[in-house]
């Protein structure tokens, strides 16, 4: 199992995104880099969240966002960072569907097919996923996603969905090892019962444990990502990746969504093991593409992060 050496302080005091493009040190552009412990191994997780069926830009009317997003402009730069690095990870964190005319006259059907082609890894279920019904997901994945659905805290015995997602997949990428799991927010009040049915919840918390335990204990993985649309905090005791970050073991990163929060970098979180856990994500409507690049080494004793959110322009 490969460890990850540590310094994200550090590097704040130099990351800078310009122009789409992150200025850092000469000592920090190599791919990878050469210690005395030995050779590292990098690995580039790129990932977005509530994307809201954002197909086109903002239009052009002077609002805050005005040529922002869009998925043409987000697959150009995810092709290019894919030709720069050799371990790349694209990820979800839920709220595919809904938001523009798209959804509504296509139902999901164009969001599968475009994240297909976009080649994401894998993705999580946010609550806006059941705009359409559970029947209208079941449907527009089974026909165009070749990527996984991976939730955790989402019971779907008694529905259609049964069986169409995964507790938590295992991604190699190089000589690296990643778990990721996901969690969902409880759809009991925010969603109408008629479109997610008989779909059980079940407590995020104690799910994510035992889905971390599994991937970090019994499969060695070098990293464990969940993906979650928790939300980033809230003012009461409603369960967020914050709280999921302090409550739990063995989670490396949680890449969250529903609450649209535009984070800077990574929050860094003491966990339940008295370990780092750290929280980010990357606003919504695919203004931004998120990306940390982690580097790995079989015997060194800290982690080493490195966090640049891209821009989509």
């Amino acid at each position: 199992m490969y460890n990850r050496r540590s310094f994200l302080t550090r590097l704040g005091k130099y990351a800078v995104v310009a122009g789409g493009t992150t200025m850092l040190p000469s000592w920090l552009q190599a791919q990878e880099f050469a210690t005395e412990e030995g050779k590292t191994h990098k690995l580039t997780i790129l990932h977005t969240n509530d994307v809201h069926s954002r197909i086109e830009p903002f239009p052009m009317d002077g609002g805050k966002y005005a040529g922002k997003g869009g998925i043409a402009k987000r697959a150009a730069l995810i092709n290019k960072i894919r030709k720069e690095e050799d371990n790349v990870l694209l990820l979800d964190a839920g709220d595919m569907f809904q938001g523009t005319p798209y959804f509504n006259y296509f139902g999901g059907e164009l969001e599968m097919k475009l994240m297909s082609k976009m080649g994401y890894d894998a993705g999580t279920i946010g609550n806006h996923d059941f705009d359409g019904g559970i029947e209208g997901l079941e449907k527009q994945f089974k026909a165009h996603a070749n990527f996984p659905l991976i939730n955790c805290n989402y019971d779907f015995t008694d529905t259609i969905m049964n069986g169409l997602t995964l507790p938590h997949k295992i991604i190699k990428k190089g000589p690296l090892k990643i778990g990721i799991l996901g969690v969902g927010v409880e759809l009991d009040g925010l969603v109408p019962a008629v479109l997610f049915k008989k779909t059980g919840y079940l407590n995020p918390v104690e799910q994510a444990n035992k889905q971390a335990a599994i991937l970090k204990n019994d499969y060695k993985c070098d990293y464990v990502i969940c993906l979650s649309h928790l939300g980033y905090t809230y003012s009461s005791d409603i369960v967020s990746d914050l709280i999921m970050a302090k409550e739990t073991e063995s989670i490396d990163l949680i890449i969250g969504g529903h609450t649209h929060t535009f984070l800077d970098k990574p929050t860094v979180v003491e966990n339940k093991a008295g370990e780092e856990t750290l929280v980010t994500q990357a606003g919504w409507a695919g203004i931004l593409l998120g990306r940390l690049d982690i580097y790995f080494e079989r015997s060194a004793k800290d982690k080493c992060i490195q966090c640049k959110n891209t821009t989509v322009e």
